[in-house]
């Protein structure tokens, strides 16, 4: 089958010109799937509360929230005993997590990675992104030698800055040498790529709807279960106990322990809706199209933005390229582009200012993003004007 995404086609520029608008910026909120914005508009008359309810609309409300559940369990292949449970995006699932581990873990994470993966955990060992992943895979090898008792790697399956393509199989396979768990921020990864729990062979992943063509403040964090069983819940409220009595609280075990409150159902379906999409379609198609896009944008690029990355150039990445132009200041520049091109960009440090910082020279940058629905003369307007800017 084939994908397409809601678009609000024609914009008209101050010159008075229409063009089509040019959304290049998919790293940060990737663009309704028109099978999701319909998904959605179908469940709309239905919605009413989920498990707690009596009648037709409560019954169907709780059955689609529960298949949105297996349907991002089939998207992830997550193993038997895994549980999904539903966050808000990706930086609440790894907080999530953090709030699960077992008191005293130390989690690995590497300097390179999005905010979301450095800043929850309670007692960390940040590591230096080198510049091969095989280097980076050598540095944690090195590191967890020297660190005992429970641990947690944490890493990013593909960064929000380069694009560039982590190895996650072979940072797993380290990790579980030395008795470690691992989990991998897939924020990125997903939306181009297929992610499968036991192809990486991770113990837990996080990912965003809005990152997945389903922006309606959905995400999820997948994996073992005894952790999350163990731990308190995430939230204390109505529908993560199974008894309240005086002084006394049972809490519910599997994802309910960390749902409390009304769930965003919504969010849940267009999220399942998504993952089923992605499923049924040609990935390996839209793989082949998007690289032609990466290659044609970067090598437009060249003559005068300088790119960003960790690795070398050759290194496999996804739909993200961030650049910065001589004698521009990043922010004016984007602006510019929005304002007199019809080009949508992000500028900044992307939530990941010690790896801009260190790719930059502590300045920000502008960052392109493409998916699906990103046509090639999107990419030559960025070129073009970018050249006439500069």
């Amino acid at each position: 089958m084939s994908l397409s995404v809601l678009s609000p086609g024609e914009i008209k520029l101050p010159d008075g010109r229409a063009v089509d608008f040019a959304n290049l910026d998919y790293a940060a909120t990737a663009p309704c799937l028109s099978r999701v914005a319909d998904a959605v508009s179908e469940l709309l008359p239905w919605y009413a509360s989920v498990h707690r309810g009596a009648g037709a609309l409560s019954a169907r409300c709780t059955r689609e929230y529960e298949q949105a559940r297996e349907s991002v369990a089939d998207f992830l292949n997550c193993r038997p005993g895994d549980q999904v449970v539903f966050t808000r995006n990706t930086t609440d699932a790894l907080n999530l997590l953090a709030r699960a581990l077992p008191d005293g873990t130390t989690v690995v994470t590497f300097d390179s990675d999005h905010h979301a993966n450095l800043l929850p955990w309670p007692r960390r060992t940040r590591i230096p992104a080198l510049s091969t992943p095989a280097e980076s895979v050598a540095v944690l090898d090195a590191a967890l030698a020297g660190i005992h008792g429970d641990v947690l790697v944490s890493v990013t399956g593909a960064s929000n800055v380069t694009g560039e393509v982590w190895p996650v199989s072979a940072l797993a396979a380290v990790a579980h040498r030395h008795g470690a768990r691992i989990a991998v921020d897939a924020a990125q990864l997903a939306p181009h790529l297929p992610v499968d729990l036991v192809e990486l062979d991770v113990d837990y992943l996080a990912l965003s709807g809005h990152k997945l063509y389903a922006p309606f403040g959905a995400g999820v964090l997948a994996g073992r279960a005894d952790w999350l069983d163990a731990a308190e819940p995430y939230l204390a409220g109505g529908g993560a106990t199974l008894h309240v009595g005086d002084g006394v609280v049972e809490w519910a075990a599997g994802p309910a322990r960390h749902e409390a409150g009304t769930p965003n159902l919504i969010g849940a379906v267009a999220l399942a809706t998504a993952c089923r999409a992605l499923l049924e379609t040609d990935r390996a198609a839209l793989l082949v199209e998007e690289q032609g896009l990466i290659a044609q944008l970067r090598d437009g690029l060249a003559p005068f933005g300088r790119e960003l990355r960790l690795f070398p150039r050759d290194a496999f990445r996804v739909g993200i390229v961030s650049f910065t132009v001589d004698g521009h200041d990043p922010q004016a520049l984007a602006d510019t582009l929005g304002r007199d091109h019809g080009i949508g960009v992000r500028a900044g440090r992307f939530c990941a200012h010690p790896l801009t910082d260190r790719l930059t020279g502590g300045r920000p940058a502008i960052r392109a993003s493409i998916g699906v629905g990103t046509r090639p003369e999107h990419v030559d307007r960025l070129v073009t004007a970018l050249a006439d800017l500069s």
